[in-house]
């Protein structure tokens, strides 16, 4: 299929709807979205009150495998993409989510109400789960050129926690918590609990460090716009959110606040009347802007199917209080890199009083190659898109340098140095002070799979599934953990559908025994709603909870 086919589609009529003025609504008012999950039979009220919410969320292996084997069915949809067709049962689903998590950067945690936008029945290609749950069998070796940090944050701070890469803006990391883990995370080296692959390098919330952040900010008038993010500003107790922000208001340089939060996208109904966090945000907001200064939100939403009736309710009440939203999207392969979910999905927004701020080409971080696409597509997507919106709705379409370069439009690639054949983009950054304005920049594409690659690791894969090894010794075998920190490039990861048969044939000597040692170990979500989902971890979640 041609680039351009898959950007412009023959055009149905839901489409031209879109195109022309009027929203794809992706929710009904009232709909108990969360129906088809292990969740089904909770209240509207309580699943989506927020403490509801932190006290379910799905933290580590063990709950995951509880979760999915609950909310998958015997058998999945089979996927489109040759490298998932051997996954065809639940247990099949469990085994490849396990042994991915083996290998991924980034460890698990996951709200109920992202959990829930997931279609469990065909989970394999779907744009949700792709985000947040990664299969082994998907998962490709990382561009030698891919690192933890690549936008070198750390070599950024002159303080910790503080990045200051432009000359008025600095980014103040005051958590490494989330409310939910981001496979694409670009703070891969930091945020969450360390993995199998990476030991995280983290910025916790501390006075003592928010001290030497705040004075740092203070010492350089220059600076005028800081962006407190982490981590996620959800994390932060009420109280500390009104400390940091007062903190910074009451400095003459800042005049811009940003609170970057996911909030919006995986836990909304804690946007409401009588939220301590939210009523905060608002004074800070109103407070900002009775001292003509600007205090926003900026929010992470990538696909239509994350928007519910909730997400809209939440928008509605921080707009009729003032608060400016704005949402920063990644373009991911088989998640939003098409003209109408990406169109579709900043009409959306527009329509919720969220202004569409950045598509970002996706950074060039470690596990997640299997997201990642080629610089041509965000070019030509913002080539359609361009045009069709009107221009304050109109996202900018970036790059986030590797290397520290900062954000540039994508089409601003420096013509002479860059290889468009290779996928080998370059550009400048002469916003920058010193050396940094005057380096060239380099972004590489993914690399194409060849078919001679792939069928050969089809072959040796299904010899393996044949000599009896499981699905967690041939991901360490052809995909070693080890590279995680190295510039060594691996073979191709790719679990085919020759090798998925093999798998098939091997397990289907046992599957019934398979199956009920999974039914046993599966023991029924909807019926712990109880002090065993409470999570054990960085933060004392029971103090969260009943701060809400």
């Amino acid at each position: 299929m041609t680039l351009n086919r898959v950007l412009r589609p023959n055009l149905s009529r839901a489409t031209r709807l879109t195109r022309y003025g009027r929203t794809l609504s992706t929710f009904t008012d009232g709909e108990r979205y969360w129906k088809d999950t292990p969740w089904k039979d909770v209240p509207t009220e309580e699943f989506n009150s927020y403490r509801w919410q932190l006290r379910h969320t799905v933290v580590g292996k063990e709950k995951l495998q509880r979760f999915l084997g609950e909310a998958l069915p015997d058998t999945v949809g089979a996927s489109k993409d040759p490298l998932l067709q051997g996954i065809l049962r639940r247990e099949d689903f469990i085994d490849d989510a396990v042994a991915a998590f083996k290998l991924a950067p980034m460890a698990i945690r996951l709200t109920p109400h992202i959990l829930s936008r997931v279609d469990w029945r065909n989970p394999l290609d779907d744009p949700i789960r792709k985000q947040f749950i990664p299969l082994a069998s998907a998962i490709i070796p990382d561009n030698e050129n891919a690192t933890l940090d690549s936008l070198h944050e750390e070599a950024d701070s002159p303080v910790p926690g503080l990045v200051h890469r432009y000359p008025g803006r600095a980014l103040f990391l005051a958590t490494s918590i989330c409310p939910v883990y981001c496979r694409f995370c670009t703070r891969s080296y930091a945020v969450g609990e360390k993995t199998e692959t990476v030991d995280k390098r983290p910025q916790k919330p501390s006075r003592k460090r928010w001290e030497v952040v705040f004075q740092y900010i203070e010492s350089h008038p220059e600076l005028q716009d800081i962006v407190v993010s982490g981590g996620d500003a959800y994390y932060l107790q009420p109280e500390d959110l009104r400390e940091i922000g007062e903190r910074l208001l009451g400095m003459d340089n800042i005049q811009r606040i940003r609170f970057a939060s996911k909030g919006l996208a995986v836990a909304p109904g804690r946007i409401q009347k009588g939220d301590p966090w939210t009523e905060t945000l608002i004074h800070l907001s109103k407070q900002g802007r009775d001292q003509g200064k600007q205090v926003c939100l900026h929010t992470h939403i990538n696909h239509t199917r994350e928007i519910t009736w909730v997400t809209k309710n939440a928008a509605n009440y921080l707009f009729k209080h003032g608060v400016i939203v704005r949402n920063q999207s990644v373009l991911l392969k088989g998640v939003n890199n098409s003209y109408k979910e990406l169109s579709n999905l900043i009409k959306t927004l527009s329509a919720i009083n969220i202004q569409p701020y950045y598509v970002y080409q996706c950074d060039m971080v470690q596990g997640v190659e299997d997201l990642r696409t080629p610089m041509k597509e965000i070019i030509e997507l913002d080539k359609h898109i361009r045009g069709t919106l009107s221009g304050f709705m109109m996202p900018s379409f970036v790059v986030d340098l590797p290397g520290g370069g900062g954000k540039r439009l994508v089409s601003t690639y420096e013509p002479d140095s860059t290889d468009l054949e290779a996928g080998v983009y370059r550009y400048r950054a002469p916003g920058l002070d010193g050396e940094k304005g005057e380096m060239l920049y380099t972004y590489f594409d993914p690399k194409p799979v060849k078919e001679a690659e792939l069928s050969m690791l089809r072959q040796q894969k299904a010899e393996a599934l044949r000599s009896g090894q499981t699905l967690e010794q041939i991901q360490a075998t052809f995909f070693n953990p080890s590279h995680r920190n190295s510039a060594t490039e691996v073979p191709l990861e790719a679990i085919s559908q020759d090798a998925g048969l093999m798998q098939n044939t091997h397990a289907a000597e046992s599957a019934q025994e398979s199956g009920r040692k999974h039914v046993d170990s599966h023991t029924s979500i909807g019926a712990r709603f109880s002090n065993e989902w409470l999570n054990d971890d960085e933060v004392n979640h029971n103090q969260l909870a009943a701060s809400h």
